[in-house]
Parts: structure tokens; sequence; C-alpha cells
């Protein structure tokens, strides 16, 4: 899933001093799992401005919305009506959903207040880590489900570099090596012969580095 967190509380106040109506907008998709954007979230982001706005003897009219997903038309058009006589709309979801509403309503300005960090798992309550970088070329059949992208803070393909100590990894010694998970997976489904094979040059341009990707499902368009 993805995982984002909450802008500073003063970037957010900063980025709506101009306007006075507001929609404050949350996704009851992935940031609601991460509590960072769901229907709770808003409501407290929602009280905090409102408690500044008094402090500074400023109203602002504050409208408030979760719907199941801010990353599709047909679950934010219900609030056209509303997005159309606001000033700004203050977005609780990933870049995903602050960019559809972006292309939904492009004469709206929309203010992003999460920071998007990355494709998660929950390795425990309101715990998450990074496991997918999604760089459209997955290796986990080969490093047994660990991936080396995502994981290694190098990117390394083939093996540890000479910095990791006693399965720690030498930019943050809170963190597993990833190679070295990568190994100790590898021996346990007897599949370290893996590791023999000198694996070239990752191809980003399955990922970022040749623009924006797409993908289209012709089954699904039948």
């Amino acid at each position: 899933m993805i995982v984002a967190d909450r802008k500073p509380f003063d970037e957010i106040l900063n980025s709506i001093k101009d306007y006075k109506r507001i929609i404050l907008m949350g996704c009851g998709g992935c940031v609601t799992i991460c509590f960072s954007g769901g229907r709770k979230a808003v409501e407290i982001l929602a009280s905090e401005i409102k408690i500044a706005g008094n402090k500074i003897n400023r109203e602002i009219n504050i409208i408030e919305y979760t719907p199941e997903r801010q990353c599709e038309y047909e679950f934010i058009d219900e609030y056209k009506k509303d997005i159309e006589s606001c000033e700004a709309i203050l977005s609780l979801a990933c870049g995903v959903g602050v960019q559809a509403m972006v292309e939904r309503f492009p004469d709206k300005i929309i203010i992003p207040s999460l920071n998007t960090k990355f494709m998660g798992y929950p390795v425990e309550h309101a715990l998450w880590e990074e496991r997918c970088a999604g760089c459209g070329d997955c290796v986990l059949e080969w490093t047994g489900g660990v991936c080396p992208i995502a994981r290694c803070a190098k990117k390394l393909l083939n093996g540890p570099c000479g910095g990791s100590s006693d399965g720690k990894c030498e930019v943050g010694k809170d963190n597993d090596c990833a190679w070295q998970l990568i190994y100790n997976r590898l021996e346990k489904i007897g599949k370290l012969d893996n590791l023999r094979k000198n694996r070239g040059p990752k191809d980003w341009r399955t990922s970022t580095n040749k623009g924006q990707r797409k993908i289209k499902f012709e089954e699904a368009m039948l």
C-alpha cells in the first residue's frame, strides 16, 4: 500500500493563508489505513486549522469530506458543487489523489497536505516499512522475495557492499542489510546458486528514468 505522512502544520497553514473557504478532502484508501488521511485525520487537521485561525483572529470556513477514494473521478464528482464554490482544496491524499483532483478540476487550487513516501508493509501496528520501489522490473524471484531495490540503500544487484556489518546496513545501523536477508532466505529455500550468477546493470528505463509510465490492460477494455 502507498504510505504517506502529514506535512508540518506550519507548512500547511502557510499554504492556505490566502484562502477563507476551503474544502479539506481526505481519502478512504491507503492513507486511511496508515492513519494520515482518513476521516479522523480530516477532523483533527480541520480542528487545528480553526484553532490557529482563532488565535490570529482570522475566520476560515472549512468543509470536510472523505470520499472512498480521491484518485477516481466517480468518488470525487459527488462533491462537484461544493468544489466549484470553494477557493481551494486542501488534500489529505497521496500524490496520485492530488493529481486526480487537479485533472478533474483544472480551475481549482489543489494543495497537498501529505508527503507520499513509499509502498510499504505493516510490520507491526502503526509501523510501515518500505518493501517495493515500483521499479517495473521485479527481481524477487532470484532474490528469494527480498527486494534489493527498495531495501538496499545502494540498490545493489550482486551482493552486499563492503560496509555492512553484523547483518546491518552501514547507511543506517537500525536497518537490516538487504543482502544479508537475501542470503539467509536463499539458504533457507536451497537457492544459494542464485548468487553465483552475475547480474548485469539494471535497466532503469522500466522505472521513472524514461518518463511517465503507463499500463493498458487490453482484456479489461473489451
